[in-house]
């Protein structure tokens, strides 16, 4: 079978499988597991056998015309390069993970069925991105993912939190794709084709004469769809879907597919210098806000979903520097560390009793409870914060690297701006990383909470994943910059001693800063109250802050917000952490500029419409009426009474005569 057969089958296979999973879910519900897993994993198998035969070199490329469309022809193609081989892999490892492990996390639900299929279209969808040529079949894959996003963010569609949530990832990424969508009938206009290579092609050869108009506005797009600031607030409220259903659209499919896209357009954004100096700055202002975000949450599921875009941010950032290499690699670490890390959340949850969220304020003794969980997630906590050998320290150091060769002139595959943007932003990020990462893992696992009820042990599926997992957020970085350096353009990718040394340092740094932090903390809520003050003379500022940490305060936006005493998030971010902990109220912004505007508008409209049209129609219909009224009671079937109207009409027809014959 050839590669392209191969290939072909990747996305059909998972498509096959959740349109029988939709069709049998009911009349055969012992087939509906199996199909969920089995093409899934069939196409993982082809994915990788692809991966094996493209092998990082020379780009497999097949096209067939759709059929004629009179100008810019939509063409059926494959373009399959190092970049498209792995991401394949990641999709399908991920993918195949996430329905094994649901078929234990959702095994009494009984929407599990169409759940699952939405999964299989999902996984297909983001196959479709990974291995299209063509932009406008791209874009379908790209489409598919936002409506199933909308239904399984929406999954338990009996709570107000999931109903909005779905329809707000809907409508925040849909704002996005629109200026997406023109920039791409833009791009293909000036190039003649939405085959990705010509574009390539006509790029390099100067041909576009907007490009930095058309990257701004694919921009947008890869901002909504990749939870980039400033259209990012979708993603930590499509936390109250079901916890697979997060680990699958984090790692593998939704927010990659706008950073995968800029990879695979890059030299059309490097072609303005102004887009890429945009990028860097989106880049900055994403990683910085998420990990102060980060820092203050409360709920596991919403510190890992701002940890996302944060990480996404690392990515963009290291696209902004012209190194496509770098973001990918991030991309494939960071989709291993960040499956596992939500998946062992969704065991905490699951152990709690509880659906989709889970608040650290509340977790104690669950270090042994969940042994497993434990485990692989303090693997993955260490992945995340780019402490070596973990995965994440090569694939962040990789972007540090560039975005440091970059700043210092080494290359000029972007302004140096981008550069120094990118370097400095990082390495506070790197910081702030390390600090919530210490935090979720001492709150979760050595907190001071009310301990959850115990609903026993997990079952084998989600915990069997786990530690698969595991093993690639160990290893994949140490052995991909070794042995897979033509997959990443030929581009070196060993960690240098510089940012090596600054990355690991801050990270260090916060780290421990946080468990100080959370000593002193603990230390403090366990002395006597405020009314003690006597017997601690030294104490008396320690004991009132003391007593507000302790304090419950009420609820940020909507979010229950209820603090365990011995975060030291609270202590680090002082005043901020109010303001971190609802986004910057970034929510509220748009509120007040867009939402509240746009219901006054339509108040009126609504006004217009009822008051105004509705009753000029229904005015159009009443004089009619009333004519016919007035007409009908002269209609009395007396022959006198016509007689003498008649000659009444006659009378008055001759006097008017008259007065006419006189006046002439």
């Amino acid at each position: 079978m050839t590669t392209t057969t191969l290939a072909v089958l990747v996305p059909v296979l998972p498509f096959l499988g959740a349109a029988a999973g939709l069709l049998l879910g009911r009349s055969a519900p012992g087939f509906v597991r199996p199909l969920a897993v089995l093409p899934t994993l069939a196409a993982l198998v082809l994915a990788v056998l692809v991966a094996a035969r493209q092998g990082g070199g020379r780009a497999v490329d097949a096209v067939t015309e759709l059929t004629p469309t009179g100008s810019v022809p939509v063409e059926l193609a494959l373009h399959i390069d190092g970049f498209a081989a792995l991401g394949a892999v990641l999709v399908g490892c991920v993918a195949t993970c996430v329905q094994i492990y649901s078929t234990g996390y959702l095994r009494d639900d009984p929407r599990y069925p169409s759940y699952a299929a939405l999964v299989s279209l999902f996984t297909s969808a983001m196959f479709l991105v990974v291995y299209s040529g063509d932009l406008m079949v791209l874009l379908v894959g790209w489409e598919i993912m936002g409506i199933c996003s909308y239904f399984l963010v929406g999954h338990y569609w009996e709570t107000p939190e999931a109903r909005a949530a779905s329809l707000k990832a809907f409508l925040v990424t849909k704002l996005g794709d629109v200026p997406f969508l023109i920039g791409l009938l833009a791009l293909a206009t000036e190039a003649g084709s939405f085959r990705i290579t010509e574009i390539l092609g006509a790029v390099a050869s100067g041909s576009l004469d907007h490009p930095t108009l058309i990257a701004l506005l694919l921009l947008a797009g890869v901002a909504g769809k990749s939870a980039q600031f400033p259209l990012h607030t979708w993603l930590p409220d499509a936390m109250a879907g079901p916890t697979p259903v997060s680990a699958l659209i984090h790692a593998a499919t939704m927010v990659a597919a706008g950073v995968y896209f800029v990879a695979r357009l890059l030299p059309l954004f490097q072609a303005s210098r102004a887009a890429m100096v945009v990028l860097a700055v989106m880049a900055a202002v994403t990683m910085l806000g998420s990990a102060l975000a980060a820092l203050a949450q409360d709920d596991i599921k919403r510190v890992l979903a701002y940890s996302t875009i944060g990480q996404l941010g690392y990515m963009t950032g290291a696209l902004a520097t012209g190194d496509r290499g770098a973001a990918v690699f991030h991309l494939l670490t960071h989709g291993a560390f960040k499956a596992l890390l939500f998946l062992a959340a969704g065991v905490i949850i699951h152990a709690a009793g509880t659906n989709s969220l889970a608040a650290m304020s509340r977790m104690r003794g669950l270090r042994d409870r969940v042994p497993d969980a434990y485990w692989t997630m303090t693997v993955a906590l260490l992945a995340l914060a780019a402490i070596p050998p973990f995965s994440g320290f090569f694939s962040k150091e990789s972007v540090l690297v560039v975005a440091e060769h970059v700043a210092t002139g080494h290359t000029e595959d972007a302004p140096g701006a981008a550069g120094w943007t990118v370097l400095l932003a990082g390495l506070v990020t790197a910081l702030l990383t390390a600090a919530y990462a210490t935090r979720l893992w001492l709150l979760a696992f050595r907190g001071r909470g009310a301990e959850a009820p115990d609903h026993g042990r997990q079952p084998v599926a989600m915990n069997a994943v786990l530690w698969v997992l595991a093993i690639p957020s160990l290893a994949l970085g140490g052995l991909a910059f070794r042995l897979l350096p033509d997959w990443f353009d030929g581009h070196d990718l060993t960690p240098t001693l510089t940012t090596s040394v600054l990355g690991t340092g801050v990270a260090l740094v916060g780290g421990i800063v946080t468990y100080a932090a959370w000593r002193h903390t603990t230390a403090l809520a366990a002395r006597p109250p405020l009314g003690a003050v006597a017997a601690h003379p030294e104490g008396d500022a320690a004991l009132v802050e003391a007593e507000a940490i302790a304090s419950h305060e009420p609820a940020y936006g909507d979010i229950a917000y209820a603090p365990d005493p011995s975060d030291p998030g609270r202590l680090l971010l002082g005043p901020l952490h109010r303001h971190a902990a609802v986004g910057f109220h970034l929510d509220a912004v748009y509120t007040t500029l867009f939402v509240r505007p746009v219901m006054a508008g339509a108040s009126l409209v609504r006004f217009l419409d009822r008051e105004v049209v509705d009753t000029y129609v229904r005015g159009a219909g009443t004089l009619p009426r009333v004519l016919g009224t007035a007409v009908r009671r002269a209609q009395t079937g007396n022959v006198q009474t016509y007689v003498s109207a008649l000659l009444a009409g006659t009378v008055v027809l001759a006097v008017a005569a008259v007065l006419v014959a006189t006046g002439a």
